[in-house]
């Protein structure tokens, strides 16, 4: 028997078959379309990756509901002074107090200040990104983000850190620009421990994949005494 021709050159290879799309007329190929989007980030992570912006549902849900509670007083008031009825005490006195108070009364002043306040605490989340637990990550594809929250990104740094021989206990304290880790050690020379610990947390950074890998600031020191 003879072996079927066109699959192949040698034993277990196979050659790739035309793909034919839909609508297209028989006994003609068409080219196989790299979907995946161009790579214009290098893996060296060059790529500009920025803070990812939280929604901030909690601080505009309340503006919203306040806004829509004091709106619906003054409209419900508004409506019944239209309809014939007096308007309720509260406005009234609101408009007499803010009529015959100066300018430069304590309670004005008070006023001016707590809206100022709450005005440039909203200009201010207006303006900054927010989700501060979120580090990005480098962007190798630019269409794709990736983030890494702090506890993870802590999290492997002390595993890492724990795998050096003599370190009885690490923590870790990640920051956007720092990494603050203290590691306990109950054998071995201080010194040799450090210089291992900087090279396995340097490689443990590196490994992260962050936009702008933070500083490492390590502290070794020999376990207190019990009793």
């Amino acid at each position: 028997m003879s072996e079927p021709q066109g699959f192949g050159t040698g034993e277990g290879s196979t050659q790739r078959l035309p793909v034919v799309e839909p609508g297209t007329q028989p006994g003609t190929t068409t080219p196989s379309l790299d979907k995946r989007a161009p790579d214009t980030a290098d893996a060296s992570g060059s790529g500009r990756a920025g803070r990812f912006w939280s929604a901030r549902r909690v601080p505009a849900g309340i503006v919203a509901l306040l806004l829509l509670l004091l709106v619906g007083i003054f409209l419900y008031d508004i409506a019944a002074v239209r309809a014939g009825r007096s308007a309720l005490g509260w406005r009234r006195d609101l408009a007499r107090q803010l009529a015959d108070r100066p300018v430069d009364d304590t309670w004005v002043l008070v006023g001016a200040g707590v809206a100022a306040a709450l005005g440039l605490w909203l200009v201010l989340l207006a303006l900054t990104p927010g989700l501060r637990r979120v580090l990005p990550m480098r962007r190798t594809h630019p269409d794709v983000r990736a983030g890494l929250h702090r506890k993870a990104a802590a999290t492997a740094l002390r595993d890492r850190a724990m795998e050096v021989p003599g370190v009885q206990s690490a923590r870790v304290r990640m920051r956007r620009r720092r990494a603050r880790v203290r590691a306990l050690s109950h054998f071995r020379e201080l010194d040799d421990v450090r210089a291992d610990l900087d090279g396995v947390l340097d490689d443990a950074v590196r490994g992260l994949g962050l936009a702008r890998p933070p500083t490492v600031s390590l502290r070794v020191a020999r376990p207190g005494r019990k009793g």
